[in-house]
């Protein structure tokens, strides 16, 4: 028998939450991240949420970020919110960002990151995400549905 990895081409993870209001700036964030599934619940390693906080408040300025920039950002706001600076490494900071790319949320010019072109948050999803990441993945998902369909339909 032929073992093959189970990788996806591509993953997309959503939740529903109850509606957004009188969340501070960061519970929304936190919140985004939730449903968007770069975060999952219960998790306590939430620095990926300050690494996107960051950045949509350097979006209000037009202004790109490096990785280092980022962290210092991460660490003021994290120790603004009396948090600890767990995850905080540059390592991880690194890491969070390239998950960011991913989530197709921000982009690399040259050696500083954004929001993808100073856009809403908002755009960037209906765009990547829902004109082009969910149909593709939908419809992969039907062609499986087919098949588990054709594969045991009774004979």
């Amino acid at each position: 028998m032929n073992k093959s990895i189970d990788t996806p081409l591509s993953e997309l993870t959503l939740r529903r939450y109850e509606k957004p209001y009188n969340l501070s700036k960061r519970e929304l964030v936190r919140k985004l991240c939730l449903s968007i599934g770069i975060l999952n619940p219960g998790d306590s390693r939430d620095v990926i949420v300050d690494v996107l906080y960051v950045l949509l408040e350097a979006r209000k300025d037009n202004k790109k970020l490096s990785s280092e920039e980022i962290r210092d950002e991460v660490l003021v706001l994290r120790k603004n919110e009396n948090m600890d600076d767990n995850g905080t490494a540059a390592s991880n900071i690194r890491r969070q960002i390239r998950r960011l790319r991913e989530t197709l949320l921000i982009e690399k010019i040259k050696n500083d990151y954004r929001v993808v072109e100073y856009s809403s948050v908002l755009s960037i999803f209906s765009e990547k995400v829902e004109r082009f990441m969910l149909p593709s993945i939908l419809e992969r998902v039907k062609e499986y549905l087919v098949a588990v369909d054709e594969g045991f339909v009774k004979k």
